[in-house]
């Protein structure tokens, strides 16, 4: 199983930027799909996930009315887009299948793309 993550850059404060994940060696369409950050110095923390059929998600507030998540399992591919961006948001992204979209843990993940770092500058 791969993932790649990619999309990231340095935007600024009230940018927009949309990550893509695309994964390879599984069966993408039957998994629970999430995105998580690590921002420097934190514990990685969770961002939205999305079920396997792309109707319905979760998020943490932070992010509410900025992110949404999607996918297109025919391509086998995530997505993020970000508007609004703050500073806050500045990480490393990282996106991961596994078991659970609500309210999941990182353990109902097996999979773990590299990350793409995402820079917002004030």
């Amino acid at each position: 199983v791969q993932l790649q993550a990619s999309g990231g850059g340095l935007v600024e404060v009230g940018g927009s930027l949309r990550l893509s994940c695309v994964a390879s060696g599984v069966a993408f369409g039957n998994y629970a799909m999430a995105w998580y950050r690590q921002a420097p110095g934190k514990e990685r923390e969770f961002v939205m996930s999305i079920d396997f059929s792309s109707s319905l998600a979760y998020h943490r507030d932070s992010v509410k009315g900025r992110f949404t998540i999607s996918r297109d399992n025919a391509k086998n591919t995530g997505y993020l887009q970000m508007n609004n961006l703050k500073s806050e948001d500045t990480a490393l992204y990282f996106c991961a299948l596994g078991s659970r979209w609500y309210q999941p843990k990182e353990t109902d993940f097996h999979s773990w793309g590299q990350g793409t770092q995402v820079t917002v500058s004030s």
